[in-house]
């Protein structure tokens, strides 16, 4: 048995339910395919697609663009069943074709399934395994090694940038770069924002990133900031919540949870359109009075993006009665 499934931040295209993945061409074998990241040539291709394929695309996304690129390399090959060789060729030909950030599975009829990373290993990809018994061994790929934990596979190592990974129907497993000059350049917001804390990505460990990130911002305002005038450190929930208690241990500063966080609102800085994303930052947190009355506080954000969260939260920590509000990031502002 074989299967996939995708959970989606609508960050490009639209929030509706006929973009949800995994998307599905009929043409060739019958292929669905999930994708994590973004395709800066995605207008481009969806005109080459029609005018030299004659493939429309249906939605938005740039996820069913990269789906019919690759079955349209899959296409070129004309017999049945297809080998490993056919898969990573048509797999080369995709990474030559699209720029971007990628990180994909795909199944394909009747030969099994295929995973893929960009060739700048942008976003994340890992490989597990368990034993079912001394005959068989199931094979999972997911964007966080939290995810083989969860299911109880073994993590084997994370997909190398432009790596390519097919699993047959029987459960053979073959590897291939795929990529001509592949590179390691890692989105450094999986380790500030996206990820889970109990996740490894590229070896590297999510919350030790974190609470590093959190000492080094916090030796950085104890040296530049003589008159420390806060009384209280307060994390901006919830992946500030590591950064922001190592700043309160490295200035010796309390460390108070000051925002009530609203499990049933989503990310607010990814949610298409800017005032939908204001009214959500106030949705999603309510300030607890008791830890802002008459105090100057510190407040630690993981990042500052668009600054729509900062100013709300600002705003709310004074109207909460905070005499003196001080923002710091754990990432540099993005410009």
């Amino acid at each position: 048995n074989m299967g996939i499934g995708h959970v989606r931040y609508p960050t490009a295209g639209s929030s509706s339910a006929s973009e949800a993945q995994p998307f599905y061409v009929n043409s060739p074998y019958g292929i669905t395919l999930a994708h994590n990241g973004n395709l800066t040539n995605a207008h481009e291709l969806r005109k080459k697609l029609f005018e030299e394929k004659r493939r429309h695309i249906n939605t938005t996304s740039d996820s069913e663009i990269l789906l019919n690129i690759f079955a349209s390399e899959l296409d070129n090959f004309r017999h049945y069943p297809l080998e490993a060789d056919n898969i990573f060729a048509a797999i080369a030909a995709t990474n030559r074709l699209i720029r971007g950030a990628y990180a994909c599975v795909a199944m394909i009829i009747g030969h099994g399934m295929v995973a893929f990373r960009d060739p700048n290993g942008i976003r994340p990809l890992v490989l597990g395994k368990r034993d079912i018994d001394e005959n068989r061994t199931e094979y999972m790929v997911a964007s966080e090694s939290v995810a083989l934990d969860t299911l109880g596979f073994d993590f084997l190592r994370d997909v190398a940038p432009g790596e390519a990974i097919y699993i047959t129907e029987e459960g053979q497993l073959f590897t291939r770069q795929c990529a001509d000059n592949p590179v390691s350049n890692p989105c450094l917001f999986e380790y500030v924002y996206f990820a889970r804390p109990d996740s490894f990505i590229d070896k590297i460990s999510v919350y030790s990133a974190r609470v590093n990130m959190g000492t080094k911002l916090g030796e950085k305002i104890a040296r530049e900031w003589e008159d420390l005038d806060i009384d209280v450190v307060i994390p901006i929930p919830e992946t500030s919540c590591d950064i922001a208690l190592e700043i309160a241990r490295i200035l010796g500063k309390p460390y108070r949870q000051g925002f009530v966080k609203n499990r049933y609102v989503g990310r607010t800085f990814i949610m298409p359109g800017q005032q939908l994303r204001r009214k959500s930052v106030r949705r999603k947190l309510n300030a607890n009075r008791a830890e802002f009355r008459d105090k100057n506080v510190l407040l630690v954000d993981d990042s500052i993006v668009r600054g729509t969260t900062s100013e709300q939260i600002i705003e709310m920590a004074r109207e909460a009665g905070a005499k003196k509000v001080y923002l710091a990031s754990a990432a540099p502002e993005i410009r």
